[in-house]
This record gives C-alpha cells, sequence and structure tokens, in this order.
C-alpha cells in the first residue's frame, strides 16, 4: 500500500476534523507539531513519528489535481490534505489512510489513492522500540547517511511537492545528496527532474528484475558507503541497464524554451511578464497558476509572484508555473538579485500529440517582444521528442535539439557589432529584430530534426564568448 495518501475535500479540515482524523490509531498514539506547527505528526507511544501530515492547502488552478494524481479526480477548488507515513512501521500506511478516509467522511471529497481509503481504527501491533529510531527529523526523508538524504516514493507520478522541496533544501544546506527512489512504473514531473539535475542528486530507480538504475541517465546503480552509486567495470565505465534502453515512438514532442531576462531593480517592477508573453505568445492565454511548489494552488498573478520575490530578496526564489488544462504547458522560474539587476532564468515546455504542430512560426515575434519590453538576455529554443503530458518516465529519450538562439539587443551591444555578433562561423546570418541602432540578433540553427544543430550551436556560443 502506498505510504502517501491525500484528503481531497470541498471544505477546509478545522482543528476538531484533523484530530478526529488523527484517532485513526486510538487512544494510545500520540500528537506531535514541527515545522512551526505546519505539519502534525501522529506519534508511537515512545514519540516516534508514524505519519506527517502537512497544513490543508486551497488547489485554486483548474486541472491541477488531475494532472498530478490521474483523471478520475474531479475538478474545481479543493483543500489538498497530505499525509506521509512512515516506511518503518507497517501499521504507518493504513493509518494514514484511515487518517483521511475520516477527513472525507465528516467534510465529503476523494482520498487518493481510492483503495487507502478507511475509517477503521488501526492498533499499533509493530514492537517499535525495537526498530532503530531514523536519524532524520525531515518528514519527507526515509534514510539518512552522512552524505546522503534517501526518500522512497511509490506514487506513480512524483511531483516537487513541498515535502521534496524541504528535503532538497536540507540535503543541500547539509551538503547531502538527494535521491529518490521509486519502483520502474514511476515518473517525474518536469519541476521535479529539474531539481535532482547535477550530481550526486539522482532518481534510483528499483526493478525487480534489473536491479536499480538512475532513471535519468541509465546507469546501473548499488548501495555503496552510504549512498546510490554506479557500478563500474575495471575500465571505470558505468554500464547502462537494459530497462532504461527500451523506448518507443509515439510521435508526441515537446516544445523548449530557455530564457534569460535582466532588468534594473526599480522599485516598480514586476517579475514574472516575460513568463506572461511566452505563454500568450505560444497559447493563446497567460499561466493558469503558480506556486514555489506542486500542485500549483495559486491563480497566476504577477502582482502577488513579485510580491513573493521581493520579500526573499537578496535570497532567490524558485517558482513553477502551469498553464490550462487544454495545452499541457509548465514553466520553472528563477528570481536572482545580482549587481546587475534582477535576472529571471526561466525553462518553458509545451507538449504536443503526433497530429499537433507546435506553433514555431510565433518564436520570432515573441523573441522580439521579449527583447522589447522584458530585458531579454537570451533565448535558446528546442525540439525533442518525448510525452506530451511534460512527464518523465525512467526510459531513454532522445536529447532536445536546437532552432533558434536569440541574442537581446543589450548582449549584441556588449560583443560588439558588426562583425563580432553578425557575422559568426557557418555562415549563421542572424535576423535583426527592433530598431536598427540597437537589434536583437535572432540566429536560426535548424528545423529541430537535425542533431548536427548542436555542434553549430556550440560553435556560434564560442565565437560569441571569444567576441565578448
Amino acid at each position: 500500500m502506498t505510504k502517501d495518501v491525500i484528503a481531497l475535500t470541498p471544505e477546509m479540515p478545522d482543528l476538531p476534523t484533523l484530530l478526529a482524523g488523527l484517532y485513526a490509531g486510538g487512544p494510545d498514539l500520540g500528537v506531535n507539531t514541527t515545522a512551526d506547527g505546519a505539519v502534525v505528526q501522529l506519534c508511537a507511544p515512545d514519540g516516534r513519528p508514524l505519519v506527517s501530515v502537512e497544513a490543508p492547502l486551497l488547489v485554486q488552478v483548474p486541472g491541477e489535481t488531475a494532472r498530478l494524481l490521474g483523471g478520475a479526480v474531479g475538478e474545481g477548488p479543493v483543500w489538498w490534505t497530505e499525509a506521509r507515513a512512515s516506511t518503518a512501521v507497517a501499521e504507518a500506511g493504513r493509518l494514514a489512510g484511515s487518517f483521511a478516509g475520516r477527513l472525507v467522511t465528516v467534510l465529503g471529497g476523494t482520498v487518493w489513492p481510492p483503495e487507502a481509503a478507511t475509517t477503521d481504527v488501526v492498533p499499533l501491533t509493530t514492537d517499535v522500540p525495537a526498530i532503530p529510531v531514523p536519524a532524520t527529523g525531515t518528514p519527507a526523508v526515509d534514510v539518512l547517511t552522512a552524505t546522503t538524504a534517501v526518500v522512497l516514493q511509490d506514487r506513480p507520478l512524483v511531483a516537487m511537492t513541498s515535502w521534496l522541496s524541504d528535503a532538497l533544501r536540507t540535503a543541500t544546506a547539509a551538503d547531502r545528496a538527494l535521491q529518490i527512489v521509486t519502483p520502474p512504473t514511476a515518473r517525474l514531473t518536469l519541476p521535479t527532474r529539474t531539481a535532482l539535475r547535477g550530481l550526486p542528486n539522482r532518481w534510483v530507480v528499483q526493478d525487480p528484475e534489473h536491479g536499480c538504475y538512475d532513471g535519468l541517465s541509465g546507469a546501473v546503480l548499488h548501495w555503496e558507503n552510504g549512498t546510490f552509486t554506479p557500478v563500474r567495470d575495471q575500465d571505470g565505465t558505468a554500464s547502462v541497464a537494459e530497462a532504461f534502453r527500451t523506448a518507443s515512438e509515439t510521435g508526441e514532442r515537446q516544445l523548449l524554451l530557455t530564457l534569460r531576462t535582466r532588468q534594473p531593480a526599480a522599485a516598480d517592477l514586476v517579475l514574472g511578464r516575460a513568463l506572461e508573453t511566452a505563454f500568450r505568445h505560444l497559447t493563446g492565454s497567460a499561466p493558469a497558476g503558480w506556486s514555489t511548489a506542486e500542485p500549483v494552488n495559486l491563480p497566476w498573478s504577477t502582482r502577488q509572484l513579485t510580491d513573493l520575490a521581493r520579500a526573499r530578496a537578496p535570497r532567490p526564489s524558485w517558482l513553477i508555473a502551469v498553464g490550462h488544462s487544454d495545452r499541457p504547458a509548465l514553466a520553472t522560474i528563477r528570481v536572482l538579485r545580482t549587481t546587475a539587476g534582477v535576472e529571471e532564468d526561466i525553462t518553458l515546455a509545451l507538449g504536443y500529440g503526433r497530429n499537433e504542430t507546435p506553433p514555431l512560426q510565433t518564436i520570432e515575434a515573441l523573441a522580439a517582444e521579449l527583447d522589447a519590453e522584458h530585458g531579454l538576455v537570451t533565448l535558446l529554443t528546442a525540439l525533442r521528442a518525448a510525452r506530451r503530458d511534460l512527464t518523465v518516465p525512467p526510459r531513454l529519450e532522445p536529447p532536445p535539439i536546437p532552432m533558434t538562439f536569440t541574442l537581446g539587443h543589450e548582449e549584441a551591444r556588449r560583443i560588439g557589432r558588426p562583425p563580432r555578433a553578425e557575422q559568426p562561423p557557418l555562415g549563421l546570418t542572424p535576423t535583426r529584430l527592433g530598431p536598427p541602432a540597437e537589434p536583437a540578433l535572432h540566429y536560426p540553427l535548424g528545423d529541430g530534426t537535425d542533431p548536427s544543430s548542436w555542434s553549430t550551436f556550440q560553435r556560434l556560443t564560442r565565437h560569441l564568448r571569444q567576441q565578448a
């Protein structure tokens, strides 16, 4: 049975309802709070946490619960109350299910996964004192070593929840790796994949037939010295799991945009407008919602996004935005205060089916508007063969292939024109965007089907760096 259980209710669970749910283990279990009261824990008699319950979250973005939990989940604003059970105690998963089932019995709504729901009292029969006390105080972390924080996840889609975000933040602060362990049927959301990018963080897939392997690189893994690490031969070469090589061509594609903007740190600066502009050009509407974690729960608001980033400054802010359900679109934004101003690093992915055509003809106009209105530094667009729903399977996927690269007019001026930026090697004559005196430069790289476009792009960027 799953260790994560979610109650989706039309009303916010109040304190009496939460306490009724926490009575799932009977009168012998205790209740504790942590994270300044944001997490309530159902504890064994010795004080060990069995089930950790996060504060209810109002999800107001249409389609967000269905995106993360599957199409069987209803639509509309809903209170999302997530319970995570300890993996060390056998009864913990059933306790989490009973907690969620009791909330839904009182308030209405549904439990995910449905088979976890119950209202039974679950007595604690495990000899808890005989189980070693885990060395972690973070609810999401199941195993903690000197070098690694391990999180066990058996949900079909692993999202970058506040649980995982907290685990990643805590691990990074302690100079530890975060390694997420899942079955081979699991997939990642793009924010989770982005957060795991860069070793020693890993997605560890436990395949009953093939052992453990890295879900992003395919490297065969084993547990050694308190962490999952590649199995290497005598030459030091890591082998690739056969299960990772299996891939099928579906005709689905993703359009990927990677862009950076830079604007003066003025009092009237509003963040998020560059991303909104990209959404409007490519989907016809602004993002549906934004948040600091998944599920994305807040309706789109550039003003609220700006207020949050300003309150956190000079610390960077990492945010997520989603599109409407008719067009899969997902973005991450990193807001950073620098000596040059306020920078936004944005990655945007959009999904298309076999019979859908990405709006490639809008990219040039988008680049021109980003440069004219939003301080564009660079914009790279690419196309890849990947899932329309933007989720990441533990299988080999072709890398994205670049199509265009745009240099904002400020960057082009810094490099120097002409001939430095406007006459690069390989005959890449750029299109001039904006005022003739200070144009942005828009370079064609290919149509998104020829992998050699990467070599072209690398030679272009090498030339621009040398000139700068």
